[in-house]
């Protein structure tokens, strides 16, 4: 009975040490070597191209609301779940599962239409509606391109200019038909920068 029990105990160490280290170390090293971007979190100087962005500004294109919405839509929008610690509030990461009935939904979308009203844009779908998480970074093209009042507004940047570089930030879908196209709000932002210089 001793040797079995040596024998489990040795070999629980070994598989501690191998899958629990050794491995983890050597898929690390691996990712650090082939994928140092990505492995990192994917990070530029501005933040992380895989965490949508609290963009409040006119001067920049918007991503998704997170299931709050923007707080500068309403201070009083109730049941989100901004992912991000964004203007002074805590976030958490998960969905609201309100439905198409629920009265909060409502007033929040009402709100949000009405905040972009204000800013000149008459939004789309995706504008007014949250991801499941709140944390996608993306948009489409033509949620980019109802921005371009806003932004020409706010930045004197013609709509032409804001035009071709919504084409040359826009990502195909992966392998050509996995989803649907998609521009990363972040590197779109980070390239309107680049323009106002």
């Amino acid at each position: 009975m001793l040797v079995h029990l040596r024998r489990s105990l040795v070999m629980a160490v070994i598989c501690l040490v191998f899958f629990g280290f050794v491995y983890a170390f050597a898929g690390t090293g691996v990712a650090q070597v082939l994928f140092p971007f990505h492995a990192n979190g994917s990070m530029t100087k501005n933040g992380s191209l895989l965490i949508g962005q609290n963009w409040s500004s006119p001067k920049w294109f918007h991503g998704r609301p997170d299931d709050a919405g923007p707080y500068a839509a309403s201070p009083t929008l109730a049941g989100g779940d901004n992912p991000l610690v964004a203007n002074g509030h805590d976030g958490e990461s998960a969905a609201t599962n309100l439905g198409p009935h629920s009265k909060v939904l409502e007033v929040n979308t009402k709100a949000l239409v009405a905040y972009w009203h204000n800013l000149g844009v008459d939004p789309t779908i995706d504008l007014v509606t949250t991801s499941g998480s709140g944390y996608d970074p993306d948009i489409s093209a033509i949620d980019a391109t109802v921005q371009i009042p806003m932004v020409t507004k706010a930045t004197g940047i013609s709509p032409e200019r804001l035009r071709t570089l919504i084409a040359q930030q826009t990502h195909p879908a992966q392998w050509g038909f996995m989803g649907s196209s998609y521009i990363d709000v972040l590197q779109l932002n980070e390239g309107l920068a680049r323009l106002e210089k």
